[in-house]
């Protein structure tokens, strides 16, 4: 059966652009005194220097709009929370304001998902009116009940942070957790490089505080742990794993394996939202190319398809082989884990995007592939 790759590349790019367009958006409100850090925490933990794109949108006195065009995410940043009463109050009531209004839309695109509050570890000290202020703010919160996260900032010294943090948890303040991080690798004169830490527990928490709605979101934006979204694309391909089982419940026979495609190809879709990088066409079309050939068993097509057979006992040959439920699974599972390696080359700067469309990437998807099999037969 022939493939028309062209086709299939197109509606991956479709099925990508649709399945971003359907994300929820993620609202967060970042507040803290100035200097703190928010603009390098920001930055740090989500993509595109969201932080970055400059003053932002005022809404209120004391907060700005941080968004950017096609990320399903808007940061609320309050400014100006310095100590003084009169700034603290009108601080809290614009957050507190915003939380309702978007609690009485029932709009989950619209709902403020999570506040964090950051604190400078480095300033060694706490003001007393920061744990009134998140004492109120807790009392306003107890009918929308939005997940608040305590961030300690320019945690240089963890034994400092810890300090800290035992003191905050002294206070009892109802909030999800303390997390002290260090959002940016730092320079210590004499001493080294002190290592940027912390921000992969953000995301673990952030990732138990938010409804199921916004998981997908979650990853999608999130720059700063990688395993999280190994783990949740790991689920895509247990999903995919299970539709082929599925299809394949009758043998398949290997020249109508074709039938595997759509869900293969919506399981490497699901896959590059999760990773949240912008691939085009072409890259698609170098990823399908070195995959899914003229037999459409898999991802890699004709010139490996004799080796796959040899992989997996009991196939039989090419001409008379068929795909048993079983064997679709393997294929599916090793395709899906592959090309999560692949993106986890990308994340950490060892591959480019453009690498992927590249003779280069396809080889390396291709040995990752087989290696995959080899280790599922095994």
């Amino acid at each position: 059966m022939e493939i028309n790759i062209d086709k299939i590349a197109q509606e991956a790019i479709n099925l990508i652009a649709e399945k971003v367009k359907n994300l929820k958006k993620l609202n967060i409100i970042v507040a803290g005194k100035t200097g703190v850090g928010k603009s390098t925490l920001i930055n740090s933990v989500f993509k595109e220097n969201l932080a970055e794109t400059g003053i932002g949108k005022p809404i209120t006195p004391h907060m700005r709009k941080l968004t950017k065009k096609d990320i399903p995410l808007t940061i609320y940043d309050t400014r100006g929370f310095e100590l003084g009463k009169r700034v603290q109050l009108e601080v809290k009531q614009e957050i507190v304001n915003l939380i309702n209004k978007g609690f009485a839309s029932k709009d989950i695109n619209n709902i403020i998902h999570c506040v964090w509050y950051c604190i400078n570890t480095a300033s060694n000290r706490i003001e007393p009116e920061e744990i009134e202020w998140l004492k109120e703010i807790s009392k306003e919160n107890q009918t929308t009940q939005v997940p608040i996260i305590i961030v300690l900032t320019q945690s240089f010294s963890k034994k400092k942070a810890q300090e800290m943090r035992q003191m905050l948890l002294l206070e009892n303040l109802d909030v999800v957790q303390i997390i002290p991080v260090l959002a940016d690798d730092y320079e210590i004169e004499d001493l080294g490089i002190a290592k940027a830490y912390g921000l992969d527990n953000l995301i673990s928490v952030m990732g138990e505080a938010l409804p199921d709605e916004l998981q997908d979101t979650l990853q999608h934006v999130q720059i700063a742990n990688l395993e999280a979204k190994k783990k949740y694309a790991q689920a895509v391909v247990a999903t995919a794993m299970a539709a082929a089982v599925t299809a394949g419940a009758a043998p398949i026979p290997f020249a109508d394996a074709a039938v595997l495609i759509p869900t293969q190809v919506t399981m490497i879709a699901s896959i590059t939202v999760v990773f949240g990088f912008n691939v085009n066409k072409s890259i698609i079309t170098g990823l399908i190319s070195s995959t899914i050939g003229a037999g459409g068993a898999t991802v890699l097509g004709k010139t490996v398809v004799s080796n796959i057979l040899k992989l997996i006992p009991g196939v039989g040959s090419i001409a008379g082989g068929a795909i048993s439920a079983g064997t679709a699974g393997v294929i599916t599972a090793a395709l899906g884990e592959a090309y999560i390696r692949v993106m986890e080359l990308v994340f950490k700067g060892e591959m480019k995007v453009e690498d992927l469309g590249s003779e280069k990437g396809k080889k390396v998807m291709s040995d990752l592939f087989l290696n995959q099999l080899e280790l599922k037969r095994n």
